[in-house]
């Protein structure tokens, strides 16, 4: 099985910012209240102001901090790896490799701006930091990067997530984490959907708004968000950067490049850099596919259209492909998918049909998860999964056709903590 190593000096030295490229400019972010253009002071309440200038910028390349670097050595470069076993195994005369991000301390992608954001906000001066996370590997990596960089960190987690997913809980905590399941009484918000909704799962859109009124209240506190805005795809693409160099060493470039999508931050992240050249005109057939949970699928049923990021409405308002903010989603294992919208970014390539999206059921994304698990030797998470089901359909479609396509896909993250959803899935309770 051949595994694609880089040096740590392959590491990138600079973020790819897709927004120079785009094929028509994005439609500006609104104020919640005002429904007016956003300004830079109007996000500063939330954000430190690094992170605003690069939500907002339109340089193609933004070099990384070397703190932040230096910090990325723990676990990068990640491998990418030729998935022989699985092309034997699907009788497919079509190459599939996977850029491997489960290698991070926290098992995802998630430290990639975990990292960059903390120190970001520490070179401002913030103390403390306010997030929300779904299945947990958010939570988990905003609370190792506060642990590195030495700043403090609430956790606002999905209810129905903190009771699946236990050991996510005990990951947070071991790094320092603070911790609670949302909605929660420790906020305004949350103790108002307790009152309308006493047994409620909770959603993302629930904690977003828990977190966001938390750092709005202190003036030690900021918010930080794991996927959809524009800077957070943005530190991702040092995956896609690294996986192009990969691609060259291996010899071959994809024809097919696939992500999970829940928010749009690892898809992004494995895309964008080899969209620039789909963009460029250079690799004009080249095709990226977000792939997303049927129970809560907003790109492939969402409405392409200004919506708030939050249930309660105290973030900008984005055009993006959306459920509705007030969506529920249903309690599935892919707890990292569980949003009702897409980034703005991803969101428009979408509309432009740069990119294409599917959704899929629960059961075949397990199905899926399965047999690469029982070729490949990893179990991965079931958000990351659905890039593998994706995957497994294009070499099947390739079987037939006799195509050698050459498909890449991001593994976005191990599934060693969501062994009780694996568990139920072999014993048929799904």
């Amino acid at each position: 099985m051949p595994i694609i190593y880089l040096d740590q000096k392959d590491i990138p030295t600079h973020y790819y910012n897709i927004i120079p490229k785009l094929p028509r400019p994005l439609d500006p972010p609104l104020h919640p209240a005002t429904k007016k253009p956003l300004t830079p002071d109007d996000l500063a309440p939330i954000f430190p102001k690094a992170l605003i200038a690069q939500e907002m910028s339109g340089e193609e390349y933004i070099e990384i901090p070397e703190e932040v670097r230096n910090a990325y050595k723990l676990y990068r470069p990640s491998p990418l790896v030729r998935a022989e076993r699985l092309e034997k195994e699907l009788g497919t005369p079509a190459k599939i490799y996977y850029k491997y991000e489960g290698v991070s301390p926290v098992g995802s992608h998630k430290l990639n701006t975990a990292l960059a954001q903390v120190y970001y906000n520490k070179q401002e001066g913030v103390k403390r930091i306010a997030t929300e996370t779904g299945a947990g590997q958010w939570g988990s990596a905003l609370s190792f990067a506060c642990n590195y960089f030495g700043l403090k960190c609430k956790v606002y987690m999905v209810r129905i997530s903190y009771e699946q997913k236990p050991y996510r809980k005990s990951m947070m905590k071991l790094f320092g984490g603070e911790i609670i399941a949302s909605p929660s009484r420790d906020t305004k918000c949350g103790r108002e959907f307790l009152v309308a909704d006493p047994n409620t799962n909770g959603s993302l859109g629930m904690a977003i708004s828990e977190a966001v009124e938390d750092a709005v209240s202190r003036e030690d506190t900021k918010y930080s968000l794991g996927s959809v805005l524009n800077h957070v795809l943005l530190h991702q693409t040092i995956i896609g950067q690294e996986a192009m160099k990969q691609m060259e060493i291996a010899g071959d470039y994809p024809d097919i490049i696939i992500g999970c999508h829940g928010g749009g931050s690892n898809f992004a992240g494995i895309s964008f850099p080899f969209l620039k050249d789909k963009l460029e005109g250079k690799k004009k057939n080249l095709r990226a596919i977000a792939v997303e949970p049927a129970s809560c699928a907003s790109l492939t049923k969402g409405k392409y259209e200004y919506d708030f990021g939050d249930t309660v409405g105290l973030t900008p308002m984005t055009m993006m492909y959306t459920l509705g903010h007030n969506f529920k989603p249903s309690p599935i294992h892919a707890g990292g998918l569980r949003y009702h919208g897409a980034a703005s970014l991803v969101s428009l390539l979408l509309d432009e049909k740069v990119i294409e999206a599917r959704a899929y059921e629960q059961k075949e994304v397990f199905e899926a998860a399965v047999l690469f698990a029982k070729n490949q030797g990893i179990v991965p998470a079931p958000e990351s999964a659905h890039a593998i089901k994706a995957a497994i359909d294009e070499a099947l479609k390739c079987k037939e056709s006799g195509e050698a396509k050459v498909i890449l896909f991001n593994l976005s993250g191990h599934g060693f903590f969501d062994m009780s959803a694996y568990d139920n899935y072999l014993d048929g309770k799904l």
